[in-house]
């Protein structure tokens, strides 16, 4: 007779082993406001997220630089650094997707942080469930990458389907990368993500609603100021004349 326990025959009931647990995403949360620096910190760990927090933008720039963190929250008025001056820091180093909280909403606080360099901003009170929805939107940018297999060469004297040239401007959306005269330009994933959606389609306008819903994912009425100031911000990487506004529509690039 066989016997049922031959090496290699029988199976563990319990099946294969686990792979080792993903780890959680880091959120840096810096808010001077006490009671809202724990509100925020206690939410974001019921959705699974690992949080560190300071309490101002001096001890907020140590954390960063400190750790290594997925995403930073920001508030606008913080002591002895604000988060605007903070953000510009950060911006120096990083192009780790950023965050910022306005008790407001007030038109200059959103512009001036969204001109340092954040990604997006949340009014406060903040409403736990917006902010993991933007919180989510912003990490699915730093992690989009390219469909299917590299495109084959169509010929010697030409470059690869996935090397898109304009003018100066070449964009690899392959190897995620952004040159300009042959210097590489370091953009955040936001701005990647918004040249890549005008790479696309060169010469077509996009308007703003379309680009706050494909780029920054928005299920919902966001506030277009977002997509103006990311523009800006893009303009000045890879050229003023590059990305051209549309009166009245939106804006396109330019092929030559």
């Amino acid at each position: 007779m066989t016997s049922n326990a031959q090496a290699g025959s029988v199976s563990d009931p319990r099946g294969p082993a686990p792979g080792p647990a993903p780890a959680p995403v880091s959120v840096l949360v810096v808010e001077d406001d006490a009671t809202i620096r724990r509100a925020v910190q206690l939410a974001l760990e019921r959705y699974g997220y690992r949080v560190d927090v300071a309490a101002d933008g001096l001890s907020g720039l140590e954390a960063f630089r400190a750790g290594a963190h997925d995403l930073l929250i920001l508030d606008v008025m913080l002591p002895a650094l604000d988060g605007i001056g903070l953000c510009h820091r950060i911006r120096e180093e990083s192009p780790v997707p950023v965050l910022m909280m306005s008790a407001r909403g007030d038109a200059l606080d959103v512009v001036a942080g969204l001109e340092a360099g954040a990604d997006d901003y949340v009014i406060k009170p903040v409403d736990t469930a917006v902010m993991v929805a933007r919180i989510r939107a912003l990490l699915r940018r730093t992690t989009f990458g390219p469909d299917g297999p590299a495109p084959e060469k169509s010929g010697r004297d030409r470059a690869p389907d996935h090397i898109l040239t304009f003018g100066d401007l070449t964009v690899d959306t392959l190897g995620m990368e952004v040159r300009r005269a042959g210097v590489t330009v370091s953009l955040t994933p936001t701005e990647l993500r918004l040249l890549l959606e005008f790479a696309a389609a060169p010469g077509s306008v996009l308007d703003r609603r379309r680009l706050l819903r494909d780029v920054w994912d928005y299920g919902w009425e966001g506030d277009t100021r977002v997509v103006d100031l990311c523009v800006l911000r893009l303009r000045k990487k890879i050229g003023s004349g590059r990305i051209e506004t549309v009166r009245g529509f939106g804006y396109k690039l330019v092929r030559g």
